[in-house]
This record gives C-alpha cells, structure tokens and sequence, in this order.
C-alpha cells in the first residue's frame, strides 16, 4: 500500500489504511450454487486435497477432465479415491467469494499461467498503471486486487488508483428507486449529450468528492463552456468562409513575435494552458484539468475574439490564423474529456482545412508547451486589464450608466498599472467606453466618502471588557486614514486610554464596519487594492455620442433577425425623434460604416414608439 499512488492521498493512511490495519481472516468461502466452485475435494474420512488445476485433477481421476466446464453441476460429477483410505473424494458444495474472482482478475484474465502465450501476456500488463473505482472499493475491488496480487506475487495488482466519489440527486441524497431520485444515465445523456455528461462528471468537481446530479448543473456546465466553445468555432468558420482563408497557404502565418499583442498573449495563454492541462491529467486531476480549460475558453472567446472582432470583420489573415492554431490545439486538449465534440470538430474544421491530419482525433498527438511562446508579464499585464475591466463594469452597473453611453474619464490606481502599455490601457477604455484614462492621483482628493464602525463581534473576541473604549477611540480616529494605513499594511496599532492605563490594540480590516459613499458625480469600485472610479458627468457631446451606439446596435440587431450574412450590403431607411435624428444625422459616416450601409436614408413620415429610442428603421439589401 506505501507504493500505491492513492487519488486522494487522504485514503492511503485514512479510510484504506485503517482497514488494513485493523484486517481480519477473510472467509473466501461462499453458500451459493452459482460461482467459481471451491477446488477443494474432501472424503468421509476428512481427508481434503486443493486442486490447482483440471490437469492435475485429470491425473487423480484417471481420465482426461481438461475439456469438461469447470462449474456446478459439472464440476460436482467428479470423484476419486482418497490417496490415504480409498474412500471416494467428493468436491465441498461451497463456492469462492465473488470478490476473489474480481482480484484474481489480473491474471485470471489470461489463463494464467496454464494457457500458451498467457505468461508473455501477464508479465507485459500486470502490474495495472491505473485503476478506477468508487469509494466502497476500498473494502471491495481494490482490497482483493491488492491482497491477491500481493499474496501470489509479492506485488501489488496496480500502481495508481482513483478513488471516486458517490452520485447524489441535487438536493443531495443517495440516488435510489425507493426514493425515486434515480437519473439513469442514458436518459440523461439522451437529453444533454453524452459530452455534456462526462464533462460534468470530469470537470465540475473533484472526482473523488461526492457529486450531485441534476438537469440544471448539466445544462449549467454547457452553457458556460461547451456551448461557448462551440459558438468559438461556428465565428472562426463563418469568418474563415467569409474571406476564403485557408490556414495551409494563408499570409497570416508570421512569426509569433511580429504578432499584435493580443495574438501573442492568447498565444502565451495556450502553451500555459497546455503545460498546466498535461500536468493536471498527469495527477488524475480532471476537476483542474476542466478548469483551467474553462478559463481558456471564456479567455479565447470573451477576450481575444472580442478585442479582435474588427480584425475578424476585416479578413485579418493574422487574426483567423491565430484562432484557427488556438483552437486546433484546444480540441486536442479537451477530446479526452469530450471526445463527440471534440471528433466532429476535427472532422469539419481541421481535416477540411488541411486533409493531411490524421483520421480521427483520437489518433492524433496529445499538443506539447512550446515555453519559448510564454510571456509570464503579457500575462500578468492583460490578466490586470480584465479585473480593471471588471470594476469599471461594477462601477457602471452601481451608477446606472449603459455601458453604450461614453463617459470622459475614469481614474485608475492598481499595482502594477503604469507599467501597462498604452495598447493595452486603450483595451480597457474601448471596453469601458472612456474616452481618457488617468491615474488616480489626478483627482487630487478622495473620491470616496468613508465611514467606521466598530465590528464588536470581532473586537469583543480579541479584547474583552475593553471593547467599548476600543470602539470610541476608532470612532474618534480619521476613518479615511485609518482605512487607508489598514488596506496598505493589514494591520493598525490604536493608543487606547483606559482607567488603568494607555493600552495599544492591534486591529485589522475584519475588526471595522466600513460604508464608502462615492462623491457626487463619480463611481467607484475596488478590489484587493485595485481601483476604479467613473466620472459620471455628462455633456450634450457625450450623450449624442451615446444615441449613436444606441442606433448602431439596434440596426445590428435588426440585420440579425430579417438573416442578413455578415458581408451584406445594405440601405438603411430611417426614422427617430429630434435629439436621436440630429446625432444620427452628425454620424452617418460612423454609423455606415458600422453596419456595412451603402446608403442612409430619413422617412420622415414614419415614426416609431415601441423603442425606448423611438427609433423606425427598414432595412433593404443590396
């Protein structure tokens, strides 16, 4: 057992351990009719003999037995003189233990050792690299596995295990018809797929913790990852078919490091992504394994292919080659853990793209990390963007500003944020829609209003009777400065003056209720000491150029529903109240462009109030 490589290690000395520790003799020995007969004859005298196999049971009979089956009622017919009193020999009525068929497996498999070739086959395959089980197999299968392999060759019958968790219904009870909480698992596969199953039961929790299934968090584990990665690889083929890209003769493939940025980094994120994944199915590490392709599929959609969209609309052959060879990579990843999906799309992408692949993807080479291709700090710096990105949405969402309405500025004070390029800080502005990004110091007052109570629950814990002086002296200290000492150095000494005497107390941010109140006219959010305020005023500049997304996004979104293809050219007619028509017509240009319009043309006569915009439109195809 010390030599095992246990999945948990927990079992090793725990459950598994304790078991063996505290063994008992085990009665191999069974009441049944059906089973392996107990090769044990006996006479009335109580003489008994163990037979080891039908050759040499042949010999005792006289009579050549090796053909007859070796079962009950069979095996029962044979009788022989006992070699001490010449009484008849008569086989025992008891069968083996079932569990001693599943541990003899190894080589009983084979016909070990009596069958030609079967010795060659034992010593290639035993011991097993892996086994599978759930958790009641420690005093099952992997106990009988262990004891035989051990007992008949000094070594165990595996080198590593994987100890599975039990299935629970979702409200997390023991699946049983009593209860009528079964989920059989072709119906389920039937209605989620049987990708969708086994990346659930791979991906969305450990393997050997115990797993609630249900309908929602099958359908949940899709919708954020599946079915985003599927909808990765419908963009990537309806752009590819839209500029006649062909990764074998296109112009796109240039050397990483004359790539734009956002090529190199999501270049650097899947060589990670694959050093971390072979890591993680290297430990028996599904759940780790499954997360981090998540994050690279939410990376690759939600951040590569959403900065780059112009450069896809443009036919960027840089752009298609960079998705086409991140994806590629991506499915070989993930074809372990969802090998339908992941074959279909080998077969309708990269066999079509290059008919030189292999077959199937399951005969292809599992990708290797090329490490030369990892920027750690394009890494870093571009993983900072994306939290910013996040605060500023916070901050919009705490406002109520859409995120369509440009805004002036916003202030930014983070770790690490002026090293970022100013590539890289335009990412952030386009995503917030803010025209100028500055650091936070600009302001040159606090944007925040901050307020301190007391947390007595804390404090009382830490210091007692003394806990109402505590809380006047907080209350009495500059809460912004206070605040500000603790976010900076986690802790902050007070001189608290008690009746015996000047006393220090140590407090932390635990110990303090605070309440920040952004200043009027601007939005703040923080996190783990990054920042982000909006400026929320609004000039009739900024709020034209607001109605213009608006209208932008509305005919995008009308292109849509009459099934317009991406590379349609069209003639917009169009209708809107005063202040929306004065920004429409200050940018007929920009909106064109936009949404691929040849021409743009005012109906004066029509109108529209079914939209917040009061916006009429018709669309005609060239």
């Amino acid at each position: 057992n010390e030599n095992t490589d246990w999945h948990p290690e927990t079992i090793k000395t725990g459950r598994y351990g304790d078991w063996l520790n505290n063994n008992i003799d085990w009665a191999v020995s069974r009441n049944r009719y059906w089973g392996t007969p107990l090769p044990i004859w006996r006479c009335a005298s109580d003489h008994e003999i163990c037979i080891g196999s039908l050759k040499e049971l042949s010999v005792l009979v006289g009579d050549d037995v090796t053909a007859i089956d070796p079962h009950r009622p069979f095996v029962d017919d044979i009788k022989f003189p006992c070699a001490e009193c010449s009484e008849t020999m008569v086989r025992v009525p008891e069968v083996i233990d079932c569990w001693y068929d599943s541990g003899a497996m190894p080589f009983a498999q084979w016909g070990y050792p009596h069958k030609p070739g079967s010795i060659e086959k034992f010593n290639e395959a035993y011991p097993a690299d892996f086994i599978c089980e759930a958790i009641d197999q420690t005093r099952g299968w992997f106990y009988t596995l262990m004891t035989i392999g051990t007992l008949v060759f000094d070594k165990s019958s595996y080198k590593t295990v994987l100890c599975l968790g039990h299935i629970l219904d979702k409200d997390g009870r023991k699946m049983s018809k009593h209860l009528g909480n079964v989920l059989e698992p072709m119906a389920l596969m039937d209605q989620h797929g049987a990708d969708a199953v086994r990346w659930y039961m791979l991906a969305d929790g450990s393997p050997w913790s115990a797993r609630r299934v249900g309908h929602s968090a099958i359908s949940d584990v899709v919708r954020k990852t599946l079915l985003t990665y599927w909808n990765t690889v419908s963009f990537l083929s309806l752009y590819a078919r839209a500029s006649n890209f062909n990764p074998l003769t296109s112009t796109g493939q240039v050397d990483i490091s004359n790539r734009p940025l956002m090529d190199r980094w999501i270049i650097s994120e899947l060589n990670q992504l694959i050093d971390s994944v072979d890591a993680a199915l290297t430990n028996f590490d599904s759940q780790e394994a499954g997360e981090i392709l998540g994050k690279f599929i939410d990376d690759l959609s939600n951040w590569y292919v959403r900065r780059s969209r112009r450069r896809f609309w443009d036919g960027d052959e840089v752009a298609l080659n960079t998705l086409y060879y991140c994806l590629k990579n991506l499915t070989l990843l993930l074809a372990p853990m969802v090998p339908f999906i992941s074959e279909h799309v080998w077969q309708n992408l990269i066999k079509v793209a290059q008919s030189d692949q292999v077959e199937s993807i399951h005969l292809a080479n599992f990708p290797t990390a090329n490490k030369s291709m990892i920027d750690e700090n394009l890494s870093a710096a571009v993983a900072l963007s994306r939290r910013l990105v996040e605060l500023g949405r916070s901050a919009r969402a705490e406002s109520g500003v859409k995120i369509r309405q440009p805004l002036s500025r916003a202030l930014v004070s983070a770790p690490g944020w002026e090293k970022l390029s100013v590539e890289i800080k335009s990412h952030i502005a386009e995503e917030l829609n803010i025209l100028k990004l500055d650091d936070i110091h600009v302001a040159g007052t606090d944007l925040v209003d901050i307020s301190v109570k007391a947390n007595f629950r804390t404090l009382g814990e830490k210091f007692g009777a003394d806990v109402q002086t505590i809380a006047k002296t907080i209350a009495a200290t500059d809460h912004g400065a206070l605040v500000k000492d603790l976010r900076k150095n986690t802790a902050h000494t007070l001189a608290v003056n008690l009746s015996s005497g000047e006393k220090s107390a140590q407090i932390t941010l635990n110990d303090l209720i605070i309440t920040e109140t952004p200043r009027s006219g601007w939005s703040v959010a923080s996190h783990a000491g990054e920042n982000l305020a909006l400026d929320l005023t609004l000039t009739p500049e900024l709020i034209n150029a607001g109605l213009v997304r608006e209208v932008i996004r509305a005919i995008q979104e009308e292109r849509k529903n009459i099934g317009l293809d991406i590379s349609d050219r069209i003639t917009v007619k169009w209708n809107a109240p005063e202040s929306t028509s004065n920004a429409i017509s200050a940018a007929i240009e920009e909106i064109s462009a936009e949404v691929l319009a040849t021409t743009m043309v005012q109906v004066k006569s029509e109108s529209n109030k079914s939209n917040e915009l009061g916006l009429w439109l018709n669309l005609v195809k060239n």
